[in-house]
């Protein structure tokens, strides 16, 4: 069937319709994109014209996101731990306004805690059909307070962290579309950037202000003593100068390592120090020794210590950069504590004597002094800065600084209000008892009169009687809720709770503890005069408003303290002040801690005294009374048993007397007790003592003309101007100490010269004397200041002969050159033995060699000495020999030993002469060397029978020696168990 005409125009019709309502919905759709690139753009523009300033920024987000979305009223909230304050609002009721200006817990299930364990985005069309168990008092103000149905939550989420969220409502059961949850998730998005935006403002704008008060602290240091620098380089040079060192340079430690700090002397091994930032101390190394607690470490040769074989860097840079080979190291220590450490070094071997040892550690004390100082300074000022910036953002958040009267009265008008309180109380805890702060009753007549707050006025300050709601509260319980208080036990036993019971009709009793962390500070306690017990949301609310006084409370405390410290922090830079600008004289360093003392602890007058043997003096004196001056100035003070100045004197740090005219003293008319109190008006004092160490210096003293004791704070303060004054008389000291020490360093440096130039005159002639004579005998020579020993003399001493068998044959087949060779190697391996024993090397001949003991110098047990030099220079030959036959030649060591009478004496040439013994013992000794065969140590009995026990020997009969009448009977030395025998060469020295 063919369509008609007016088929056609209706389906015309109906698609024009069609088309038109589609082209409605497009531009709709493009106008709320329009309309929200429009809020995004508007949003970006308010984030860029408040850099660091987020209230504009989430208002401005909120007006948007309400509008665009049909929302009735928003919250911007962020998370801080277990709880999540909101920070911004739009359309609010007021009085859901007012509930969430609190901080309010996140409930385990909440929306807030899905959000922040990992939910993005949370919309529930009707929040009044969720169960009980979801229903937390935010929930529920959203709903009562707000009548909130519809809501959407969108997380504002950081690096998978949630910050906070946006909350957006409707008042009826209308869900959220798509694009308008799109539009919430974007404007979290910007949310998110303006916050680290403003969270790197911040940081920036912190570190610059930490920058610019480095560089104003650092500007003050360079004009003042404050200034580390030209310290350490002072001295430096003067350790250098007065040490003779070639290089030294100055670390500091800061619990993991050493920092350079200054440094002079050599420019490679002082930049290679610079290159090294913070030094580890490696182990065994003089850093690490000091760091483990020595104090003072010298290495006389450093390129000859263990920390250098060891490869450690710092020894190899000193050794091979630096050339320098004996070192000194000295601590900066304070109370045992690590501050830094010096180190000096010379180019030549050449060890620290103790007075330069001493001098470097007292350059260690004075710089130890000097970062004190500094430290002091430094932290004084940084605590000055920060006291002042806390005072003034409390001054700005309060704006009734350290007044909590309007505070508490606000607190308990708005508490009573909401929660349908007839009347109550703010009570703060003293101890044990309670003082009545502020009282608040709605049933007051016209003048403000109230039974009830008569009643209360009666007893301000009180103690709870025990069971009464109160005392439970004091004794630990989290709240008092009492249906009806005139039922309660305690209202029958209490007399003193029952009238203040009766006297404002209280039946139903709430109290409610204001505690920070475990600590009870006071109580807020709520009343009705009909018996209505107080619902869970209205006694959640007054816990609320408790938290809120415990925060007012806690920054009015802060504040308080806040000042306080600030005075204080003050008064000590004033003081430090004066200290570093009048090194070493007392008097104004004095004047200045006494006027400080005064004012912050409110006393009268006061003084400094200093014990001088069995009396004290007064050093400084300020606020005195005329009449009590005069009596001073005439009068001798003795600390008697009992006195204050005696308690001081024998260990106690301090002395507070509560009334002076009520003590002992005084009643029994006691001088200078009556003196005080009758002439200076004196009745409380408080005394400490200057003590260094375990000494007693003196005693700061300062009294209150009533009685009034001093507080724990006060008292503290007091103490540390005392600390102060000691560090001021011990700078005194050591500046003293200093100039003296200047003067004698000056006396033993001409001195020193002197006895240097004698020394280098007596070192030359040592030297010369040992090219030609044996160490020991130049040395005695030098010691004795006179050539007496070299004159002939004759003592009994016994005589080594030892040389190789084999040599003669080995010489005539050998090269001069590698003859040359052997003997550097032998003598090389027997000659130290000489010097080990203690024997006196007569000769080297070839392989031949003869060495007496006794002489110059006496030695104990002569005889014993020699066999055991030549049973070592056995050993150290066998070992020579055996590697020279793997090489073909065929070589023995054999010694002859004899003891007796020889004259000894000096024989040669001006130009070159040399110390000999001359006698039968020496052929003794020669012959039986050449009688000895490889291996043998043949003795002559006379020295066998000096020897002890302890040494083994086999009789080897009557031998008949060439060039001697009568046969001398020997005794050899065995070879030790498990040695290898050694083969027969006949040979010997010749006769001497």
């Amino acid at each position: 069937m063919s369509a008609t005409p007016d088929s056609t125009l209706a389906d015309s019709s109906r698609t024009i319709a069609d088309l038109r309502r589609k082209l409605a919905e497009c531009e709709a759709e493009r106008d709320a994109a329009l309309a929200r690139e429009a809020a995004t753009t508007e949003v970006l523009g308010v984030i860029n014209s408040s850099p660091g300033g987020l209230a504009p920024v989430f208002d401005a987000m909120l007006e948007r996101a309400m509008r665009l979305c049909g929302a009735a009223f928003g919250v911007f909230a962020i998370f801080d731990e277990e709880h999540y304050q909101v920070v911004a609002t739009n359309g609010l009721p007021l009085e859901l306004a007012e509930f969430v200006r609190q901080a309010v817990r996140i409930h385990p299930g909440s929306m807030p805690d899905r959000l922040r364990h990992g939910e993005n985005t949370i919309q529930v069309p009707d929040i009044t059909a969720l169960g009980s168990e979801l229903r937390t008092p935010g929930l529920v103000a959203m709903i009562e307070l707000g009548k909130a149905r519809t809501a959407v939550w969108v997380a504002l989420r950081k690096d998978g962290v949630a910050q906070g969220f946006i909350g957006v409502y409707r008042q009826d059961v209308r869900p959220f579309s798509d694009q308008q949850i799109a539009l919430l998730q974007n404007f979290a998005a910007q949310a998110v950037i303006a916050m680290e935006n403003a969270r790197l403002l911040i940081e920036t704008r912190e570190a610059l202000e930490q920058q610019t008060a480095t560089a104003e602290v650092l500007e003050a240091i360079n004009a003042s003593p404050g200034d580390l620098a030209p310290v350490f380089g002072a001295l430096l040079d003067k350790a250098l100068r007065l040490c003779e060192a070639s290089l030294g340079y100055l670390l500091t430690y800061d619990g993991e390592g050493l920092l350079p700090v200054a440094n002079r002397g050599h420019p490679a091994f002082s930049a290679w120090v610079r290159e090294q930032g913070k030094i580890a101390p490696e182990p065994g190394t003089i850093n690490a020794r000091i760091v483990a607690g020595e104090t003072a470490i010298q290495i006389a040769d450093a390129a000859d210590d263990p920390s250098y074989r060891a490869n450690t860097a710092m020894r190899r840079a000193v050794v091979e950069i630096g050339g320098f080979r004996t070192l000194l190291a000295v601590a900066l220590r304070k109370d045992n504590a690590l501050l830094g450490v010096i180190h000096i070094y010379r180019q030549e071997v050449r060890p620290f004597t103790q007075r330069q040892i001493a001098l470097l550690q007292n350059f260690a004390a004075q710089a130890v002094i000097a970062m004190e100082n500094a430290r002091l300074l430094t932290e004084t000022r940084d605590a000055l800065e920060q006291q002042t910036a806390t005072a003034e953002v409390l001054q700005v958040i309060n704006l009734s600084p350290g007044d909590l009267t309007p505070v508490f009265d606000a607190i308990l008008e708005k508490a009573h209000a909401l929660c349908g309180v007839a009347y109550g109380s703010f009570l703060i805890r003293d101890g044990g008892e309670f003082c009545v702060v502020a009282a608040h009753d709605e049933d007051s007549d016209p003048n403000g009169a109230s039974r009830y707050i008569a009643a209360r006025e009666e007893q301000a300050r009180f103690r709870p009687p025990e069971g009464t709601p109160l005392w439970r509260v004091l004794n630990g319980e989290r709240l008092v809720h009492l249906a009806d208080a005139m039922a309660d036990e305690s209202y029958r036993h209490a007399p003193a709770y029952a009238r203040v019971i009766d006297a404002g009709g209280i039946r139903t009793l709430l109290q409610v503890p204001l505690r920070k962390e475990d600590e009870l500070l006071g109580v807020i306690t709520a009343f009705r005069r009909e018996v209505r017990p107080f619902s869970d949301k209205q006694i959640a609310l007054l816990q609320n408003f408790a938290a809120q006084a415990v925060i007012a409370i806690e920054n009015a405390r802060l504040l308080t303290e806040t000042r306080e410290a600030l005075e204080q922090q003050t008064a000590t830079a004033e003081v430090l002040q004066v200290i570093n600008s009048s090194p070493g004289d007392l008097a104004p360093v004095f004047d200045a801690m006494l006027e400080k003392a005064l004012k912050l602890c409110g006393a009268a007058f006061g003084g400094l005294w200093t014990f001088d043997e069995d009396r004290y003096v007064a050093v400084a004196l300020r606020g005195v009374p005329k009449a009590y001056a005069e009596f001073l100035d005439n009068a001798t003070m003795v600390p008697g048993p009992g006195t204050a100045p005696y308690r001081l004197k024998h260990g106690e740090p301090i002395v507070h007397n509560l009334d002076l005219a009520a003590e002992e003293a005084y009643r029994t008319g006691d001088p200078q007790r009556c003196a005080l109190v009758d002439l200076g008006g004196a009745r409380t004092a408080l005394q400490v003592s200057l003590r260094k160490d375990e000494e007693v210096l003196g005693v700061i003293t300062i009294y209150r003309q009533e009685v009034r004791p001093f507080a724990d704070k006060q008292i503290a303060l007091l103490q540390n101007f005392a600390a102060q004054a000691v560090v001021a008389m011990e700078n005194a000291r050591l500046l003293g100490e200093l100039r003296q020490r200047t003067d004698e360093v000056a006396d033993l440096n001409r001195g020193l010269e002197a006895r240097v130039a004698e020394q280098v005159e007596e070192l030359g002639r040592v030297g010369r004397l040992k090219r030609f004579l044996a160490p020991q005998l130049a040395e005695l020579i030098v010691s004795q200041g006179d050539e007496k020993i070299l004159e002939s003399h004759r003592r009994e001493i016994v005589v080594v002969f030892c040389d190789l068998r084999g040599y003669t044959a080995f010489t005539e087949t050998a090269e001069p050159e590698e003859v040359l060779d052997f003997l550097r190697e032998y003598h090389g391996a027997l000659g130290p033995l000489v010097s080990q024993f203690e024997g006196t090397l007569d000769q080297f001949s070839g392989d031949g060699i003869m060495v007496f003991f006794n002489d110059p110098m006496p030695v104990p047990d002569p005889a014993e000495r020699a066999v055991n030099m030549a049973v070592a220079m056995r050993e150290a030959a066998s070992t020579l020999i055996s590697s020279w036959r793997r090489l073909g030649r065929d070589l023995g060591f054999g010694a002859g030993i004899a003891q007796g009478y020889a004259t000894l004496g000096q024989i040669g040439f001006s130009e070159r002469s040399g110390y000999t013994a001359i006698g039968t013992v020496c052929n003794v000794a020669a012959r039986l060397c050449a009688e000895a065969k490889d291996g043998q140590i043949l003795l002559s009995q006379r020295a066998a029978a000096r020897l002890n026990d302890n040494i083994t020997l086999e009789e080897m009969g009557a031998l008949t020696l060439k060039g001697l009448t009568q046969p001398v009977i020997a005794f050899n030395v065995p070879l030790a168990a498990g040695q290898p025998a050694l083969r027969v060469i006949e040979g010997g020295p010749p006769s001497v």
